[in-house]
């Protein structure tokens, strides 16, 4: 029985992948996040947009790697993708890193089919001596079979890389006739991430556009002083400001009197 076969895909926008039944799951409870509701990422969502309506449309398009600052909304836009773009046959499939060796078996039940499949990736790095990157490779750019056209990958991580760097790395490079040839490590780690055509950096908020996502959490409070202080002093306490930062802060006052301190 194929990997999918439990998942009608005509009703269902989105599965995800449970290693001990070694099948898809249907998600039951979408994250219902909007792609309006996203603040202070205007510029990637533009880009992500962009590259799907593409993928859709059946024209050239790229997998995807956001990688940045925790917390700054790289996992919610791919979410608000799905929310956006499900009435037009986007579908996604939700792949933990530990069991991307089941990646090409997931592909071959998919490649057929007339939905556009979005593979997500969530929070997205490998460690020294893991190998589970290698089916990924595979399913990034195929090998001797060309990867399918109705599936693309859109991967988030901390690490630009998406490998650990470490300084003897660096060490092992040298300089051959001028040019400077990177040591096995290196190679190993960019080319892994080269395989992401789009790539789409995150940064940690400023505080205007923290106060910006607050706003657009609470826009029925009329004291914005008195909010914006509040969530300044909540920012600080954390130690970050982000988007995540604002949700929770909205997750603790919402509907309730601000204090004051």
């Amino acid at each position: 029985m194929s990997v999918s076969s439990t998942v009608d895909w005509t009703t269902t926008p989105a599965a995800i992948w449970r290693r001990h039944r070694s099948g898809l799951r249907a998600i039951r409870r979408l994250d219902p996040v909007q792609w309006e509701a996203l603040t202070g990422i205007e510029r990637q969502q533009q880009a992500l947009a962009r590259n799907t309506e593409r993928f859709l449309a059946g024209e050239p398009s790229n997998n995807a790697l956001l990688w940045g600052a925790r917390g700054t909304g790289k996992s919610s836009v791919i979410k608000a993708l799905l929310n956006r773009y499900r009435d037009q046959g986007l579908r996604m499939i939700e792949v933990d890193k530990d069991d991307l060796v089941n990646l090409p078996e997931i592909v071959d039940d998919i490649c057929d089919l007339s939905f556009r499949f979005v593979i997500f990736c969530d929070d997205l790095s490998f460690d020294a001596g893991e190998t589970g990157y290698k089916a990924l490779k595979s399913v990034l750019e195929g090998s001797l079979e060309l990867p399918p056209d109705n599936v693309r990958v859109y991967a988030t991580s901390n690490r630009r890389h998406l490998m650990p760097e470490f300084m003897a790395d660096n060490l092992t490079s040298d300089m051959r006739g001028g040019e400077l040839h990177p040591a096995e490590a290196v190679e190993e780690q960019v080319s892994l991430a080269d395989r992401f055509g789009l790539q789409l950096s995150f940064y940690a908020f400023s505080q205007e556009v923290y106060l910006q996502a607050v706003d657009a959490l609470f826009p029925e409070v009329a004291d914005r002083e008195a909010l914006h202080r509040q969530a300044i002093r909540f920012a600080t306490g954390k130690g970050v400001r982000n988007g995540r930062t604002a949700q929770q802060f909205y997750r603790q006052y919402a509907g309730s009197e601000l204090p004051e301190r």
